[in-house]
């Protein structure tokens, strides 16, 4: 066959590719199914559970082999993101209803993470059993092939409550993201009848049963009264807070405690030993004087956080200060995305429990359906084996006088009785009469002697009275509305008595947390910074007494204000700003910390050429020098922005900043001039005034003329008549015998 070279556009097939990729990982990864409230890795892996036999009744079974079954058989994905999915289902911390009963390390509310699949085991729980994969075998759901069309699964599992809800979820997809908080199972519940017996309940009415979301982990939800609006739209945030409990010392000589028992769901995993260690910055920074000790006294009973406070301190502004300043009252945003008919689609309250019923609907008249058709198949055998036992003797007649099964079976069947011996022809002739369906003639045929004994006789006309009564059931399900209400009513409020728990999470409209600082006392404090970027905040007075060894030791020493900011200038070309309070204060002798710990640049890449108090910026003009000698003078009310981090020049490819110096009006006009000194070493000195003020997007002008190769390597201010001087090449380089040239010149070749 001719080769076909078929043309489009690049762009056509990207778009296309891309919303492939899009919807698949939408689809099939991210978001869950509004049906079953699971994802695709989620329900696999319950419905490899369900294949391997892992009951709540029998032993547990290796994860590695779960994991095994379900990435060999459905879900052909990695291995991590699989065991992932099956130890989140089993934590109680994270789920309302878990869903796995796990054997072994499977992390831990503080953030440890689980022990590898071939260490734990797990098995199915009994409410996963009889609320998510009982009806498996009654034709419930549809079925599709796996991956490689060797195996069945199915498209969703029969779940009987909007497991959504329940359980929550959360996912990011391409472009769309999915984040539902867990709800009370019970509340859950009563909302699903609610909805059955009036479908036109409005999302209000639906909240005098389901109140709001209920976390796993406890807390309080304190603005309830913006909770209609977020089940009405499907989006919003929640306010969370962790519950705080003042236990009185019981003894004179015992502190008050300020103890956590409940977290925010957003603090499970990592974020506990963040808020200490937040709370320890607080009491470092001497945001607070109120906390003496901290302890986590967490165990597998619940969580138990204390604080331990002085006597007579203010608790109130101690709690507001905690929720201002630490995780301890934090926002989740709610997301309520899911499939909904093979696309993502935005659902409110009402909508998750109306699409929900209307599958539970669907799952029990295909239940019934199948209920009824076995019990049909089963009352028609039934009234063959009665009607058989009635004329047991000829039937007797015409198994012995056949010559083989076939022959008996057809006789059976449709009266055919050629070749068969008879002891009389009035037999013959009542054998000829019979008329059994196959299924009933098999049975007749598989029939045991002892069914022939009175007593079983007996069961036998009763479990075919008892196989009326459930046919007629079934069909009254079927074929009257109310009577499929009931039957799930009937169901839903027997999973609720057997599973049902009461509310863990508080709901309340509590005020706003307001913490106002303590004014700071204005005073004159110096920054040092030594050698290793290490950083500390000595008192003046302090650094007064101990000048000369704090100037030797620290390559920055800087005096400021310590209510101000400090403006850190890196060779990348970008200016930081921080806080003079966020470095701790501490004495001579103290380490200090590593000042990118405080500020935001980072050491690895960016080196410290300046630091300047913001309050001098407005005063001065700064003076830009870069490796590649371009040179420029700079406003310093420029650089007066609120953001952290901005570019504070213009640099051309791989030039580097080298000095940036600040300076006064006065300074420039009073005849200062720049000595620059490059890597071959050239010197050029000329006049400062020759330099002009540019914005700080701008690049600049040449200082000096270098060569191919060669870099500036050191920049001075000097001023006319001063014997200043540098050591170069171990002998004494005064300023004043260099030449006095212009600017971008090459300057004057030094050889000593």
């Amino acid at each position: 066959m001719a080769e076909q070279i078929i043309k489009s556009e690049f762009s056509d097939v990207m778009q296309k590719s891309y919303i492939d990729y899009a919807m698949s990982v939408i689809c099939q990864r991210a978001l869950p199914d509004v049906r079953d409230g699971l994802k695709p890795v989620q329900r696999r892996v319950l419905y490899a559970m369900e294949e391997l036999g892992l009951s709540a009744d029998k032993p547990h079974r290796k994860s590695a082999r779960i994991v095994g079954d379900t990435m060999g058989k459905y879900h052909p994905h990695g291995d991590s993101s699989i065991y992932e999915a099956l130890v989140v289902m089993e934590q109680d911390f994270k789920k309302g209803m878990p869903l796995v009963d796990g054997h072994g390390n499977f992390g831990s509310i503080e953030g440890d993470g689980a022990a590898a699949m071939r260490y734990t085991e797990a098995k199915l729980q009994k409410f996963t059993q009889d609320v998510y994969l009982s009806d498996m075998d009654k034709n419930v759901v549809d079925f599709r092939p796996n991956f490689d069309e060797t195996e069945k699964e199915p498209e969703v599992l029969p779940v009987r409550i909007p497991n959504l809800l329940v359980n929550g979820a959360e996912g990011i997809a391409v472009g769309m993201t999915t984040n539902i908080p867990p709800h009370n199972l019970s509340e859950v519940v009563d909302g699903v009848i609610a909805y059955m017996d009036n479908p036109d309940i409005t999302t209000g009415e639906l909240m005098q049963y389901i109140k709001g979301p209920d976390f796993p982990t406890g807390g309080l939800v304190v603005n309830q009264k913006e909770l209609e609006s977020i089940y009405e739209q499907g989006t919003g945030k929640l306010k969370l807070r962790g519950r705080v409990v003042l236990e009185k010392g019981k003894k004179r000589s015992e502190r008050d405690k300020l103890v956590i028992t409940e977290i925010p769901y957003t603090m499970v995993g990592a974020n506990i030993g963040k808020f200490i260690s937040d709370v320890v910055g607080l009491i470092e920074n001497k945001k607070t004087t109120d906390i003496v000790d901290i302890s986590n006294e967490s165990s597998k009973e619940g969580i138990r956080i204390v604080l331990e406070l002085r006597k007579n301190a203010d608790v109130e502004r101690l709690k507001n200060l905690l929720y201002k300043k630490t995780r301890l009252e934090d926002t989740f945003g709610v997301n309520m995305l899911a499939i909904s008919d093979g696309k993502p689609e935005l659902l409110g309250l009402k909508d998750i429990i109306r699409l929900h019923t209307e599958f539970h609907y669907e799952l029990n008249r295909r239940k019934y359906r199948t209920l009824l058709e076995r019990a049909l198949a089963e009352k028609e055998i039934k009234e063959g084996l009665i009607k058989a036992c009635d004329i047991i003797d000829l039937i007797i007649e015409i198994l012995r006088g056949s010559k083989n099964l076939a022959q008996a079976k057809k006789c059976l069947m449709e009266g055919e009785t050629e070749g068969i011996t008879f002891k009389t022809q009035k037999s013959k002739k009542a054998a000829s009469r019979l008329s059994f369906t196959e299924k009933q003639a098999t049975a007749i045929l598989q029939m045991r002697l002892y069914r022939l004994i009175g007593l079983e006789m007996m069961a036998l006309q009763e479990e075919y009275a008892e196989i009326l009564k459930r046919i007629s059931h079934y069909e009254d399900i079927l074929n009257h509305e109310a009577a499929l209400k009931k039957a799930i009513k009937a169901d839903l409020r027997k999973i609720k008595k057997e599973y049902g728990f009461e509310r863990r999470t508080s709901l309340e409209d509590a005020k706003a947390a307001v913490y106002v600082e303590a004014p700071v006392e204005e005073k004159e404090v110096v920054l040092l910074l030594d050698r290793f970027g290490y950083g500390k905040v000595l008192e003046k007075a302090i650094y007064e007494r101990n000048r000369e060894v704090a100037d030797r030791e620290n390559r920055i020493v800087l005096p400021c204000m310590n209510t101000d900011k400090l403006c850190i200038f890196t060779q990348t070309g970008l200016m930081h700003q921080m806080k003079v309070q966020d470095i701790p204060a501490g004495r001579l002798r103290d380490k200090g910390v590593p000042l990118d710990n405080v500020a935001n640049y980072d050491s690895r890449t960016e080196q410290i050429l300046c630091i300047i108090p913001a309050s001098e910026l407005p005063e001065c003009k700064l003076l830009f020098v870069t490796a590649g000698a371009m040179v420029k003078l700079v406003e310093g009310k420029e650089f007066c922005v609120q953001k952290k981090t901005v570019a504070a020049t213009k640099l051309t490819e791989n030039d580097t900043l080298k000095a940036v110096i600040p300076l006064t009006e006065t300074v420039i006009e009073e005849g200062e001039q720049i000595v620059m000194q490059s890597e071959d070493g050239y010197f050029l000195r000329f006049a400062l005034s020759e330099i002009t003020t540019k914005k700080k997007t701008a690049i600049g002008i040449r200082g000096m003329s270098l060569k191919d190769e060669d870099r500036l390597r050191k920049v001075y201010l000097t001023r006319a008549g001063d014997g200043e001087s540098v050591l170069y090449k171990e002998k004494e380089l005064y300023f004043q015998k260099i030449k006095l040239m212009s600017r971008d010149s090459r300057g004057v070749k030094v050889r000593r």
